[in-house]
């Protein structure tokens, strides 16, 4: 023999209160998520930061990158090398002068980070030269920006360092 708990009619307006209740959370829980994503700090692109480069001599010389991002922005750039060529071929890809990660760097207001970039780690009188250096977040080669150099570089196995927070960490000294 079964027994009935509740009236077909009872347990319909049961399911029915049930749902909506369902309902309700599971879009209140998406708009709490929703809402605490946009609160966080997503990853620099290529296009979000401006760009500056500046000689230094240091370290027998080498080009400071210097990223801010754009007003309106705030992201952060992963402790790698930025992704950076003087040309097109492959011996004028800048390497790793690092080789460990280092912190990220949030970039908002005039917050900044810096890259060093050393165009030539040969010691000889080998090289190509450039005036131009075309540099972008790593990860976002096809939206690379070029940027004048203040001076022609000859490029021998160019280096760059990861991004940093302060300028002098970004310092790319030869082995």
């Amino acid at each position: 023999m079964r027994s009935r708990f509740a009236a077909p009619s009872a347990r319909l307006a049961l399911a029915a209160v049930a749902a909506v209740a369902v309902t309700a959370t599971a879009a209140g829980t998406a708009t709490a998520t929703a809402d605490s994503r946009s609160a966080t700090v997503r990853a620099c692109a290529t296009k979000d930061l401006s760009f500056k480069v500046t000689l230094k001599t240091q370290a027998g010389g080498y080009y400071l990158v210097t990223a801010k991002a754009k007003s309106g922005v705030t992201c952060y750039l992963e402790g790698v090398f930025p992704s950076a060529s003087f040309g097109s071929s492959a011996d004028t890809e800048v390497a790793p002068a690092e080789h460990a990660v280092s912190d990220r760097v949030t970039l908002s207001g005039s917050t900044a980070a810096y890259a060093g970039i050393n165009p030539k780690t040969t010691n000889n009188d080998f090289g190509k030269e450039f005036d131009f250096l075309h540099l972008s977040v790593a990860g976002d080669e096809t939206n690379a920006v070029t940027l004048a150099l203040p001076d022609t570089a000859t490029v021998d196995r160019p280096v760059a360092t990861n991004w940093h927070a302060d300028p002098a960490d970004a310092v790319p000294f030869a082995n």
